[in-house]
């Protein structure tokens, strides 16, 4: 992003003030500020971000130089605070929807790459008392959906830090792409569902070192010599208590650091070296 274009540029490109206003009254916020609006305050928010001011007294101390309105750093405090989350986060899908052409492509269309991930951002543990992490510190986990070819996310769920990523992958699940996810997302009953379902939900999924596999059986086709693919079968995966019901593909690959990767993908006409490729694309 040009640091030199302004925040209030970017609203009315992306967000027009009657989109913005629509949002305000799906959540039954009446803006009452004659200069600190909620325009105003997204706006010094984007560019205190893209700027990386240091705090809001600067914020407010540089803010008008780039085209900003003129406010008080305690007045954009107060109103930051009133300002509910959940219209932050209902602007924000609003404007990554115009943004990303991916959310609008047909069932129909050739499958592209969703990477699922998660980040932690920790602070002071008496700032967020409620989401205590590790030791003196609190964390928000944001756990994102985001296509490989664009780098943009699609849609974000935040929980508290110590939160297993595992549970909320499912709310990122989208059958319009090939998902690709770390060994965090993998269980047994997963991806049985997602080949079972009747519009299936294709993946290419790490492996925990852990898992069982069980009746190998290598798949028709061959590897070029310089392949990095070191493995390529069917099994089931796990141990007799808990195991596959149905039968999956595991491609196993060496990294660029030479450590050995184990994925399991519901891909079957795709050669091993364009699966290991999938998941190095994440």
């Amino acid at each position: 992003m040009n640091k030199n274009t302004t925040s209030h540029t970017l609203i009315q490109n992306f967000l027009s003030e009657t989109e913005l206003q629509a949002i305000l009254t799906e959540f039954n916020y009446t803006d009452t500020a004659r200069k600190c609006t909620v325009s105003t305050v997204i706006s010094y928010l984007i560019s205190a971000a893209t700027n990386e001011w240091k705090s809001l007294r600067h914020a407010a101390d540089v803010g008008p130089s780039i085209g900003l309105v003129n406010v008080d750093h305690s007045s954009l405090s107060k109103h930051m605070k009133a300002l509910d989350y959940a219209i932050m986060k209902r602007i924000f899908e609003v404007i990554v929807g115009k943004l990303n052409r991916a959310t609008c492509r047909s069932l129909m269309m050739p499958k592209k790459l969703l990477s699922i991930d998660s980040t932690t951002i920790t602070v002071g543990q008496t700032r967020l008392p409620w989401a205590v992490y590790h030791g003196e510190r609190s964390g928000i986990k944001l756990h994102v959906n985001f296509t490989n070819d664009t780098a943009m996310p699609l849609q974000i769920v935040e929980t508290t830090g110590l939160k297993h990523d595992g549970p909320i992958g499912v709310k990122l699940e989208d059958k319009r792409f090939i998902l690709v996810c770390d060994r965090a997302y993998f269980s047994i009953n997963k991806v049985d569902r997602y080949v079972t379902e009747k519009d299936m939900q294709h993946f290419v999924i790490r492996l925990k070192d852990n898992i069982h596999l069980n009746l190998k059986k290598p798949p028709k086709g061959t590897r070029t010599n310089d392949s990095n693919v070191t493995d390529d079968f069917t099994c089931t995966l796990g141990t007799p208590q808990k195991q596959t019901k149905k039968r999956h593909r595991v491609v196993q690959f060496t990294d660029h650091r030479g450590k050995d990767i184990r994925v399991v993908t519901s891909l079957m006409d795709v050669t091993a070296e364009e699966i290991a490729e999938m998941y190095k694309s994440r």
